[in-house]
């Protein structure tokens, strides 16, 4: 009958053994220390990026917002012309100032929107 308090025969682990096992754990708990410093790193360049980004888009979307409004605005403008016009020289010259003004507009608000989107490539 065996007794219960003993153990097997006991086995000893070389001290190199023991000492290349600790060098291993040290350099796989460096790794992962490393690893996580990496992900930490990245996941706040995201943040600020993203960050970044949804300021950007913010402004993009004023900016639209704005540019609709003055279309809008200009647009009634002229029909309010439109209707107090009583000739048909003056339509046409109500007409030609309306898309020449719609043109330079659009020009403008094309490229003030390159620069808000962050175009380096557009100049204000």
């Amino acid at each position: 009958m065996a007794d219960a308090g003993k153990t097997g025969p006991g086995y000893d682990i070389p001290n190199e053994m023991r000492d290349f096992a600790d060098q291993s754990v040290e350099q796989a708990r460096k790794a992962f220390d490393g690893f996580l410093e990496v992900a930490f790193k990245a996941s706040n360049a995201l943040e600020s990026q993203a960050e970044s980004t949804q300021n950007n888009l913010r402004s993009v979307a004023g900016a639209a917002v704005s540019y609709a409004e003055q279309n809008v605005t200009a647009s009634f403008v002229y029909a309010q012309k439109l209707v107090r016009a009583t000739s048909l020289e003056e339509i046409m010259k109500i007409q030609a100032e309306f898309a020449k003004s719609q043109i330079e507009t659009l020009t403008r608000q094309v490229r003030d929107m390159g620069v808000v989107a962050g175009r380096p490539d557009q100049k204000p």
